[in-house]
């Protein structure tokens, strides 16, 4: 099992209104419908837990993956393409990591 971590922030000028709406209505739908995840969620940061001022980023995705290569194969889904297509708009410079439990 791996899991997915996806850091990021909104790209200037996108309304966080609009990019909640969306992944609401159609990125945790699709992402989640995908037989190779077991799980999907978007977390907003809301802060930090020990220290002063604001998380360095202000979304977390976690994909939970039991099989990448059933993953691979479902991110040529043509849905999947719109919807990392719609993805790369809202998000500035997101940040991919793979992860496994110790």
């Amino acid at each position: 099992m791996q899991t997915v971590i996806v850091l990021f922030n909104l790209k200037p000028g996108v309304n966080r209104e609009e990019y909640e709406a969306w992944a609401r209505a159609s990125d945790l739908p699709v992402v989640n419908a995908l037989p190779s995840v077991e799980k999907f969620e978007v977390l907003k940061a809301s802060g930090l837990l020990i220290g002063e001022g604001s998380s360095p980023y202000d979304y977390i995705e976690l994909m939970r993956i039991p099989d990448m290569a059933a993953f691979g194969a479902d991110l040529a889904d043509p849905a999947v393409q719109a919807g990392a297509a719609q993805f790369q708009q809202y998000a500035d410079n997101p940040l991919f990591i793979l992860t496994s439990a110790l």
